[in-house]
């Protein structure tokens, strides 16, 4: 499965319980760790775990399972690592504060060879 696919899987699994403000972002130019981050926002320590065991079990159903699965037990910030894809998902407050999006959005500054250019 392609990692754009896997995104669009934990997307839709998202939107299936009504997470807030999804964000899909490109980080293949960014990091060797992951292709895609997506973020989105829960009410509730409840909307959060259920929003992320349910990206789980979306991607369980095609034969994909989580590599990790990080902050379950507060619920406030729930990581879902699908290797190719990172989830993140938060309460509103948790996600203004760590504002993933704007540093995520940082462009890497020019490499050694580029600057000799």
């Amino acid at each position: 499965m392609q990692a754009t696919e896997i995104a669009a899987l934990a997307e839709q699994a998202l939107e299936d319980l009504k997470a807030q403000n999804i964000k899909r972002l490109d980080v293949r130019e960014l990091t060797d760790i992951a292709d895609y981050l997506i973020i989105a926002s829960g009410n509730s320590n409840r909307q959060v775990k259920a929003l992320a065991e349910n990206v789980q079990l979306k991607a369980k159903r095609v034969g994909l399972n989580a590599i990790g699965v990080e902050g379950a037990e507060a619920a406030d910030w729930i990581l879902v690592d699908l290797a190719d894809v990172v989830v993140h998902v938060m309460q509103p407050a948790t996600r203004e504060f760590y504002d993933l999006e704007r540093l995520w959005s940082v462009t890497p500054p020019p490499s050694v060879d580029e600057q000799n250019l």
